[in-house]
């Protein structure tokens, strides 16, 4: 990779027909919505709900949202599967298709321990092509990357950084104290209420799912800081933090903002996992939606 991932990365939400399908029209048209605001593309993640794709799906959603962007701005692909020879396989597949780097969730549902991640992520970072940034997110994978374990896997060459989406900021700085002085790894932030902090201390970049509701509004965050305004930068994480607080209230990520940008007026799909929104909550997240997004 040519240079340092920074900003906002959006973990686009995967847009579907009414059937449920794939809609591939749909998604170049999130991901435009996402470019002219300033952000990169973060695809195949949580909010892109891969946990509900088949392998050729993950695949056209890399590809399309990677045609769309047209090297304009930084694109990264989740391949994180539950074993090490799945990850490999879709990552060899992703690789092909342009991607800035890849993501790679912890193996989940089976405990492991430290050292078992670590050969896991060595064994990947060895077999693919592009970078590859490690990604914490314990409570939906039951594992968790332990500082020093990431200190470890920063010494690999092709392991560039960790996305951390623990959601507390004392796992976020942890890592930011395992990545100190290690100037080809970075640390990329994932709770939409810990985006200003986490440029204070040395994020690189962030990763957000409410981007997808409030691009503008998550954009000015790194926008601000970026400017020097740090002052401004904290007052627009004010604002993106109640708005994360009220509508995850109503109901839960990935759903609820996919619910949101569909009541914004984007037909983007319902979630394909098994969840529904009475009508006071879909009028709860309208009225959410219109109090936070001028």
């Amino acid at each position: 990779m040519s240079k340092k991932i920074q900003g906002v990365l959006t973990a686009i939400v995967t847009t579907f027909e009414r059937d449920g399908a794939f809609n591939p029209v749909a998604q170049r048209e999130q991901v435009k919505r996402q470019l002219s605001a300033g952000n990169g593309i973060f695809c195949g993640g949580t909010n892109g709900e891969f946990f509900v794709l088949n392998e050729q799906e993950k695949l056209a959603v890399t590809q399309t949202c990677v045609d769309e962007v047209n090297g304009t701005a930084p694109v990264v692909a989740h391949i994180g599967e539950i074993s090490t020879r799945e990850t490999i396989r879709l990552g060899k597949q992703v690789a092909k298709l342009g991607v800035d780097a890849v993501s790679v969730i912890t193996p989940y549902f089976v405990p492991l321990k430290q050292e078992e991640l670590i050969a896991h992520y060595r064994a990947v970072a060895d077999a693919i092509d592009v970078p590859l940034f490690l990604y914490n997110i314990p409570a939906r994978t039951g594992n968790t990357l332990q500082p020093e374990t990431v200190r470890t896997l920063a010494a690999h060459p092709n392991i560039i950084g960790i996305k951390d989406s623990a959601g507390s900021y004392e796992s976020l700085s942890g890592f930011l104290q395992a990545a100190a002085g290690i100037d080809s790894f970075d640390v990329l932030n994932g709770p939409d209420s810990l985006i200003h902090q986490g440029f204070v201390d040395g994020c690189s970049a962030c990763i957000s799912g409410l981007a997808n509701v409030a691009p503008k509004e998550i954009n000015a965050i790194w926008a601000r800081f970026h400017a020097g305004d740090i002052e401004g930068s904290r007052l627009a994480q004010e604002n993106v933090t109640g708005l994360r607080t009220d509508l995850y209230s109503v109901g839960f990520s990935p759903a609820a903002v996919k619910k949101a940008v569909s009541l914004l007026g984007f037909d983007v799909g319902d979630s394909r996992y098994a969840v529904s929104f009475s009508a006071d909550e879909e009028q709860k997240i309208r009225q959410i939606v219109n109090q936070y997004l001028q």
